[in-house]
């Protein structure tokens, strides 16, 4: 079973501080989730990974984006970006890049669930023909993104893997478990264009470059954030390494 191997140091740059776990969920109204899959080279499968985790074959990269104009925090888009991976037996993504254009939800996404945010500009477009995404921070585009002529799917075609976060906790450094949950009122499948921009120094590691588009989706609904149940030590497999914290 291959696991990561990339040192704990490299992958705590941009990581959120967590004063607590006990954190409710939040629900985001007429949401927009676009999620796009890219095949990343071998050489990054393993060493953008903390040990606790294990790399999919193929190695994939996913870009997930959010635009939420209903929160406590008021209306923010935010982009992740996510290697694929393993905790024991379930697929996660873990979020590497995390952009929003809202700074009090980006405290907010960090104090709560570990999301490693960084105050940016994301601009999520959803057309009759076409997705586009764009974030930044700053003068760098960090992802850049088309997804073209899309097909209508069922409410129950779509899924995502869980996220984790490296976070600085209570317990020390943890893969924080992140569940969200999306009630789909509509989806489409899209036809993926290659990766645009550079992300290495915002917290990719800088093994992981995307090389073929593979899938694309873009969907509709209530979105929660639910609270927190589990994290992980981050250099022990799930097996050992899995602790409840709700």
């Amino acid at each position: 079973m291959l696991s990561g191997t990339a040192p704990l140091a490299e992958l705590l740059e941009h990581s959120a501080t967590m004063a607590a776990f006990d954190t409710a969920p939040e629900t985001f109204a007429d949401a927009i989730v676009f999620q796009a899959m890219f095949e990343i080279g071998a050489i990054g499968r393993q060493t953008s990974l903390p040990g606790g985790l294990h790399p999919t074959n193929p190695p994939t990269m996913v870009v997930q984006s959010w635009r939420c104009p209903h929160s406590a925090w008021g209306a923010f888009s935010l982009l992740q970006l996510r290697v694929g991976c393993r905790s024991g037996l379930r697929p996660r993504g873990m979020v590497q890049v995390c952009i929003i254009d809202n700074a009090a939800a980006a405290e907010a996404l960090r104090a709560r669930w570990g999301f490693p945010t960084q105050v940016g500009e994301v601009h999520l477009d959803v057309n009759y023909h076409r997705v586009a995404l764009v974030a930044s921070i700053g003068d760098q585009t960090v992802c850049e993104i088309n997804a073209v002529d899309p097909v209508p799917l069922g409410p129950d075609d779509v899924s995502f893997a869980t996220t984790v976060a490296l976070a600085h906790t209570p317990r020390g450094d943890r893969l924080v478990q992140i569940d969200t949950d999306l009630v789909v009122t509509r989806a489409e499948r899209l036809r993926l264009l290659p990766f645009c921009g550079d992300a290495r120094s915002t917290g990719l590691h800088h093994a992981v470059v995307a090389q073929t588009p593979v899938a694309a989706s873009v969907s509709r609904g209530a979105m929660t954030l639910q609270a927190l149940r589990f994290v992980n030590r981050p250099e022990d497999m799930a097996f050992t390494g899995t602790e409840r914290v709700g």
